[in-house]
């Protein structure tokens, strides 16, 4: 098995609207269930968040096996330094990951990875399954 080394990842922004009905502790849960090492800023009718490490994001983007479609949503939210993707909240709180492509009723996870090397991070979070190792992106 090979060991990833990432990109550096200076910072994860995690935000998400917590709505009256919601309780505090889930919409957090939901949050660590991706990204475990996140420290929680506001916490009010929104939830803020920063975080460090994509390895969980990674992992359940491997055990659930969506590596193209995790790669499609990365790369059509790169920019220069950043990506920028929303995850499923009601998803995240029971473990699985689930992109968001509409907006839902209680609000996604915005999910804003600043980084030196986009490319390379998506690469190492999602590789690609129709190209060889070392092959460049397309």
């Amino acid at each position: 098995m090979r060991t990833a080394v990432f990109p550096r990842v200076p910072r994860i922004l995690l935000r998400t609207p917590r709505k009256p009905t919601e309780s505090l502790a889930k919409v957090k849960i939901a949050v660590l269930n991706v990204f475990p090492d996140a420290r929680f800023g506001r916490e009010d009718d929104v939830v803020e968040a920063e975080a460090s490490s994509v390895e969980r994001l990674r992992e359940q983007i491997r055990n659930q096996k969506i590596r193209d479609t995790a790669r499609t949503v990365l790369l059509r939210g790169r920019a220069t330094n950043t990506i920028r993707f929303g995850l499923n909240k009601q998803a995240a709180y029971v473990g699985t990951l689930s992109f968001a492509a509409e907006a839902t009723p209680l609000g996604d996870i915005e999910v804003l990875i600043e980084t030196d090397d986009v490319d390379r991070l998506i690469d190492d979070i999602a590789e690609s399954t129709l190209k060889k190792p070392g092959e460049a992106l397309r």
